[in-house]
């Protein structure tokens, strides 16, 4: 069984609370995901990450592993166009960890951009009011990505 630390015990209670198993499988997948540093990890990124420990461990399970973590708001799925669904653990409130993304049409780097400046976060935050009251929509987040090319690929 993999060696649970406080965060993740923190997700396995969580899964546990909503009425799941959880699995060796799970425990190793969940295990990858609270590790993942700056990371937005493809399941096959998971799955080669368990593998030589976890052989019997199928690709599927780890795809099921994370619908079910998707679905009960414990993870992001993202599509960075590069035709690979991305995976990133929720951590905290989202004012705590909230983030947009920077993609490279390139190479496909992605970074996180968190530094928000004054007026980016005023004009979210008024495009975030007139939208819930154009159309009755209490919104709880959002997900922004800018797609364009790094000062590598640029070049």
């Amino acid at each position: 069984m993999p060696r649970r630390n406080c965060k993740q015990g923190h997700w396995v209670g969580k899964m546990r609370g909503c009425g799941f198993r959880i699995t060796e499988g799970r425990e190793a997948i969940l295990n990858v995901l609270v590790n993942a540093k700056d990371t937005h990890l493809s399941a096959e990124d998971i799955y080669i990450s368990i593998h030589a420990e976890y052989p019997s461990i199928g690709l599927t399970t780890v795809y099921r592993t994370l619908d079910i973590l998707v679905e009960m708001g414990l993870i992001f799925k993202f599509d960075f166009g590069d035709k690979r669904a991305r995976y990133e653990m929720i951590q905290g409130s989202a004012e705590d960890h909230h983030h947009h993304h920077l993609v490279c049409t390139g190479c496909h780097r992605i970074i996180d951009y968190t530094d928000f400046i004054a007026e980016e976060v005023e004009l979210l935050k008024k495009t975030e009011k007139g939208l819930a009251e154009k159309y009755q929509f209490d919104i709880k987040s959002h997900v922004i990505q800018f797609f364009g090319l790094c000062n590598t690929c640029k070049v």
